[in-house]
C-alpha cells in the first residue's frame, strides 16, 4: 500500500470518529452567519463613512481631507512635487497611492483649492495627468483663507496612531456644493452637482438675510442646462445638459462647450455610431480642442444644419441627462437632503466657526491686554523693589500679590498665580528700557480692538454677511456662471432622423418593408419611423417601420406618418357599399393607435376608395365625375372642387356626391392650399420658434415667407420660417422679412474714431451676412430694425464743451447698397452715440376684402346629385350651351353624353 493510500484511509478513520450532535452543528452555522452579516454591517458602514460619501460641515471625502491637511503642513508658499504629497498623506490614509494621486487630481481639476504646475490632464478631453513625478501643486489663496484654522479645527489619532488629523476641517464656505461630488458606497450612492461660486455665496448672503433664494448646478465645461426638473438636487430630480453648437457655414457645425461628464473622445464616438446608424448624415469631425473646445461637424452636401442640430441632441452625447442624488454624512449618519438645506447647513456651520474664531481672537486680546497692564503696573509702580527683602519664593509671591491688590478693580478677570509668575519673569534690561508711553499706546489699541471684536460678535450676521462679501471680491473675480440656464423644448426623434432606410411596397399581396428590394420603391424613411397606410376597402392603419409586415392587400396609399400634422389634408371619395352612394370627405389624420385599423367609411360591407389623394399643405383639387349610364339619367359628367368641402376628423362619414353609380373619377385641376397661414411667436427663453403662442408674434406665415434676426455682434441671417430653426446665444432682434424695410446700422473707423451711418435692405439668402463692409479698420457700434429710427450723439464742441444732438436717420441717410460705408456724422469728436426711441410709425392698413361664404352645404349627408338636378331643372337653355360648348370643343356628337358643370354661372 502505497503512503498516499495510508494518509486517505487514515483521513477516513479520523471522520468516522469525529460526531457532532445536530445542536453543535446548527450552532456552528449560526455563528458563521453571525460572522457574515456583521462584517457586511462592517464594510457597508466603513465605505459609507470612511470613503464614498462627504461630510456635510467641510463637503469633503477622508482622502480629500487628509490630502488638503497633508498639503497645509508642507505649505511653504511654493510648489511640492505631487509624488511628495502623496507620500506625506500616505501616514494619514490607510489605502494606496493611486487612490490618494487620483483624488488628488480631481482636487486640482476643480480649479479651487489647488494651484496647479505641469500637465494636470485635459477635463475637456479626458487626458489623463502627467505621472506624480512631474506636476506640481500647492493650495491656493482661497484655500489658504477658508480652510484651514488650527484654533477651531477638531483633531483625532490617524489609523495607526502616530499623528492627528482632523475630524473636519475648519471651511467657511459651502465648497460641497461648489465643487461637487460623486461617490458609490455598498447601498448608497451620492450625486451632488457642482454649482456656481458667486451664485452660492449670493445665496449665503439671503439666507443670511432671511431672504429666498434658489441655486442651480454650473459646470466648468460650459454648455447649456434645464434645470425645470432639478427638484432641489433631490433624488428623482432630473437635469438636461446640452453642448453649445452654432452654424459655421451650410456645411459647417461647431461645438464650442460639451455637456457636463462627458469628454470631446466620447462625444465624437458618439456621433460617429449615430452617423453609422444613419441617425444623422456627416462628412467628417475635426477634434481642435486644446485650451478651448473646438470641434468641427463637416456635413453631408444637401444636409439641414439645424436638423443636424436637433438630430445631435436626440441621438448623440450632445444632449446627457444627469440625475442629481444628495446625500451626505451627517452626525456620523448618511443623510439625504436637498441642495438648499445644504447651503443652510454650511450658513449656520460658517456662522459658528465665525464666532468661535471672534471668541478665541476676543480671549486673546484680553490675555494680551491683561499681562500688558500687569507688567505696566508691576514697573511703574516699582513693585518689583518689595521682593528684594523676601528670603522665601512663596515671600515673593505674596508680595507681589500684595503690591497688585490696590489694582484688582481695573482687571477683566482675577490675578492668578500664573500671572504672578509670569512678572517675575521680566529681565532687568526690559525693566530698565520700559517706555511707558508706549505701553498706554499698545494698551489703548487693545482696547479698541477688543471693542470691535464685541461689537463683532454683538453683530454676528452682519459681520458674516461681510466676510462672505470679502470672500466674493477677492476670489470671484473670473469665477462667472458658465453654464448658461435654458429651457429645452422636445426634439421628436422622428422628425429630425435622416431618412436612412429605402420603403418598397407590394401594392397587390399588402407588404411593406425596407427588405423588400424587388417590389416597388415608395419613399426614403429612417428606421425609427411610423408608416401609415390606407387600402382600397376604406381603413387605414399606422404601423413601426419594419424589414418587411403585412397590412392588407390592396394599398392605395402609403406615406411617412407625422404625429398631430394639421396641415397634410387627405381627399377621399368612396362608395358606401357595393351598391351604395358616392361620399366625399376631407380629413386630416392627427393621433392614432399604433397598428390599430380605422375605418374611414360608413362601415357597410363592399365599401370602396373611388378617390384617394394626399395633399402636404392642404391643396384642394378639383375632379370630373363620369356617372354609369342607366335610364332617365340626363348628366353623366360633372366637376367638383374639394375647395367648396370642410376638412373634418377622420370619423366624419362625408357628403353625399352623387346616389347614381359611379363610373370614373379623374383628377382636373391641382389647386391651391386652402389652409390659412401658420401664425408664427419666438419664445425667448428656448430660443426656438413656436406656433402655440408663447413668447413675442411675429406674424402670419405662408410660403416663401422669411424670418430676419439681428445679432449683437454686428451680423444678420434671413431664412426661411421652420420650426427647427435654431437662433444663437446675442440675438439681437427677430423679427419676420419685410423686404422693403431697411436695416439700420452704425459703425466707426478704429484709427480716426469718425462715425457713419448708413441704411440698407437685407440680402436674400440662408447665410449669416455681415452689416460692417469687409474693412478692417471699421468697427460695428450697433443697428436697429424700427422703421422710424433715431440716433443720439454726444461730442465736444468748439468750446470743448460736451453737446450731444439727434438725428432722424431716414432724413439723414438714404437707403444704400449693403456693402457701402454710409454717411458719417459730421462732428469729429463723438464721445458716444447709440440708437434711441424711434419716431412714431402709423402702418398702412390694409383692406381685406372679406368673401361671403358659399351657400353651398358641406355637413355630412347632403346630396350633391340632387342640388345638380334642380340647377339643371331652373337652367335647361344654359344647360343646352354648355353641353354644346363640351360637344365642340371634345369633338364628341353623342347626344347621350351631357356635361354640366356646378360652378359655372
Amino acid at each position: 500500500m502505497s503512503e498516499l493510500d495510508e494518509n486517505i484511509n487514515q483521513e477516513e478513520e479520523n471522520i468516522s470518529e469525529e460526531t457532532y450532535s445536530n445542536g453543535e452543528e446548527l450552532q456552528k452555522i449560526m455563528h458563521v452567519q453571525s460572522m457574515f452579516e456583521n462584517w457586511f454591517i462592517e464594510y457597508a458602514s466603513y465605505t459609507i463613512l470612511d470613503r464614498a460619501v462627504p461630510e456635510i460641515r467641510d463637503g469633503l471625502k477622508p482622502v480629500q481631507r487628509r490630502i488638503l491637511h497633508s498639503m497645509w503642513e508642507l505649505e511653504d508658499g511654493r510648489y511640492n512635487k505631487v509624488a511628495n504629497l502623496i507620500g506625506n498623506t500616505m501616514k494619514y490614509h490607510p489605502h494606496g497611492d493611486a487612490s490618494i494621486g487620483d483624488a488628488l487630481v480631481q482636487i486640482g481639476q476643480k480649479e479651487l483649492l489647488i494651484d496647479q504646475q505641469g500637465n494636470w490632464g485635459n477635463i475637456y478631453t479626458g487626458d489623463r495627468a502627467a505621472a506624480p513625478r512631474y506636476i506640481e501643486a500647492r493650495l491656493s489663496k482661497f484655500a489658504l483663507d477658508v480652510v484651514f484654522n488650527p484654533k477651531t479645527t477638531e483633531w483625532k489619532p490617524s489609523y495607526d496612531g502616530r499623528n492627528k488629523e482632523p475630524v473636519v476641517l475648519p471651511i467657511k464656505f459651502p465648497l460641497l456644493l461648489a465643487q461637487g461630488s460623486e461617490g458609490i458606497a455598498v447601498v448608497l450612492a451620492s450625486k451632488i452637482l457642482p454649482h456656481n461660486f458667486n451664485e452660492l455665496i449670493d445665496a449665503s448672503v439671503a439666507i443670511l438675510k432671511n431672504k429666498p433664494f434658489e441655486i442651480f448646478p454650473d459646470f466648468l465645461t460650459g454648455g447649456m442646462i434645464d434645470v425645470s426638473r432639478y427638484n432641489d438636487g433631490i433624488k428623482g430630480g432630473r437635469v438636461r445638459v446640452r453642448a453649445k453648437i452654432s452654424i459655421q457655414d451650410k456645411k459647417t457645425l461647431v461645438i464650442n462647450e460639451i455637456p457636463f461628464s462627458t469628454t470631446t473622445s466620447g462625444l465624437i464616438d458618439s456621433i460617429i455610431q449615430a452617423n453609422e446608424k444613419g441617425k444623422i448624415k456627416i462628412r467628417k469631425i475635426d477634434d481642435n480642442t486644446a485650451a478651448n473646445v473646438e470641434v468641427l461637424v463637416h456635413l453631408s452636401p444637401g444636409v439641414s444644419p439645424d436638423q443636424t442640430i436637433d438630430a445631435l441632441y436626440a441621438f448623440t452625447d450632445c444632449e446627457v441627462s444627469i440625475s442629481p442624488n444628495a446625500s451626505v454624512i451627517k452626525d456620523s449618519k448618511p443623510n439625504f437632503m436637498g441642495v438648499s438645506d445644504m447651503l443652510r447647513e454650511s450658513v449656520a456651520n460658517t456662522t459658528n466657526l465665525v464666532k468661535m474664531e471672534l471668541e478665541i481672537r476676543l480671549q486673546e486680546l484680553e490675555n494680551q491686554w491683561h499681562y500688558s497692564s500687569l507688567e505696566k503696573i508691576f514697573i511703574e509702580n516699582r513693585i518689583y523693589r518689595d521682593i528684594e527683602e523676601c528670603e522665601t519664593w512663596e515671600a515673593v509671591i505674596e508680595a507681589i500679590e500684595a503690591g497688585l491688590e490696590p489694582f484688582k478693580h481695573i482687571f477683566f478677570r482675577e490675578i492668578v498665580r500664573d500671572d504672578i509668575i509670569r512678572l517675575t519673569e521680566i529681565k532687568i534690561k526690559r525693566i530698565s528700557k520700559f517706555d511707558s508711553f508706549k505701553a498706554d499706546e499698545l494698551i489703548k489699541g487693545l482696547e479698541f480692538e477688543i471693542e470691535e471684536v464685541k461689537n463683532h460678535l454683538d453683530n454676528l450676521i452682519d459681520y458674516t454677511i461681510n466676510y462672505y462679501r470679502q470672500i466674493q471680491k477677492k476670489h470671484g473675480k473670473g469665477r462667472e456662471r458658465k453654464t448658461e440656464i435654458r429651457s429645452f423644448e422636445n426634439i421628436e426623434a422622428q422628425m429630425v432622423a435622416v431618412a436612412n432606410q429605402k420603403l418598397y411596397v407590394n401594392r397587390e399581396e399588402g407588404f411593406i418593408g425596407t427588405g423588400m428590394r424587388k417590389d416597388d420603391y415608395v419613399l426614403d424613411c429612417s428606421d425609427i419611423d411610423d408608416i401609415i397606410v390606407f387600402r382600397a376597402d376604406g381603413n387605414f392603419l399606422v404601423t413601426k417601420v419594419s424589414d418587411k409586415k403585412f397590412v392588407g392587400k390592396d394599398i392605395i396609399h402609403v406615406d411617412v406618418f407625422k404625429r398631430n400634422d394639421e396641415r397634410t389634408i387627405y381627399n377621399m371619395i368612396y362608395s358606401d357599399g357595393p351598391t351604395g352612394a358616392a361620399m366625399v370627405k376631407r380629413f386630416a389624420v392627427l393621433g392614432v393607435t399604433r397598428d390599430k385599423e380605422y375605418d374611414l367609411t360608413k362601415g357597410k360591407k363592399g365599401s370602396k376608395v373611388l378617390y384617394f389623394s394626399a395633399n402636404p399643405n392642404g391643396e384642394s383639387e378639383i375632379v370630373r365625375v363620369l356617372l354609369r349610364p342607366k335610364p332617365k339619367l340626363k348628366i353623366l359628367k360633372f366637376d367638383y372642387d374639394f375647395a367648396n368641402l370642410a376638412i373634418k376628423g377622420r370619423g366624419s362619414k362625408g357628403n353625399i356626391l352623387s346616389k347614381n353609380p359611379v363610373k370614373k373619377i379623374e383628377l382636373l385641376e391641382k389647386g391651391s392650399s386652402t389652409l390659412s397661414a401658420i401664425e408664427v411667436w419666438f419664445d425667448e427663453i428656448v430660443m426656438r420658434l413656436n406656433t402655440e403662442g408663447r413668447g413675442k408674434y411675429l406674424g402670419k406665415f405662408i410660403g416663401d415667407d422669411r424670418i430676419l434676426a439681428l445679432y449683437s455682434n454686428g451680423s444678420y441671417k434671413t431664412a426661411l420660417f421652420d420650426l427647427s430653426n435654431h437662433y444663437d446665444t446675442g440675438l439681437k432682434q427677430i423679427e419676420k422679412l419685410n423686404e422693403e424695410k431697411p436695416i439700420s446700422v452704425l459703425h466707426k473707423e478704429k484709427d480716426s474714431g469718425k462715425v457713419f451711418v448708413k441704411r440698407f435692405l437685407p440680402e436674400i439668402n440662408d447665410k449669416l451676412n455681415s452689416v460692417v463692409p469687409d474693412d478692417d479698420n471699421l468697427q460695428f457700434i450697433d443697428m436697429d430694425l424700427a422703421h422710424r429710427p433715431q440716433i443720439e450723439y454726444v461730442f465736444e464742441n468748439k468750446k470743448g464743451e460736451s453737446a450731444s444732438e439727434i438725428i432722424s436717420v431716414e432724413n439723414f441717410v438714404d437707403v444704400m447698397s449693403a456693402k457701402a460705408k454710409g454717411k458719417r456724422i459730421p462732428e469729429n469728436l463723438i464721445t458716444k452715440v447709440k440708437f434711441i426711441e424711434p419716431l412714431e410709425y402709423i402702418e398702412e392698413e390694409e383692406l381685406e376684402v372679406e368673401q361671403e361664404d358659399e351657400d353651398i352645404p358641406n355637413t355630412d349627408g347632403i346630396d350633391i346629385d340632387e342640388e345638380m338636378e334642380k340647377k339643371w331643372k331652373k337652367e335647361p337653355e344654359k344647360t343646352n350651351i354648355l353641353q354644346n360648348r363640351d360637344k365642340k370643343q371634345n369633338g364628341n356628337d353623342d347626344d347621350d353624353v351631357i356635361q354640366m358643370s356646378l360652378f359655372e354661372d
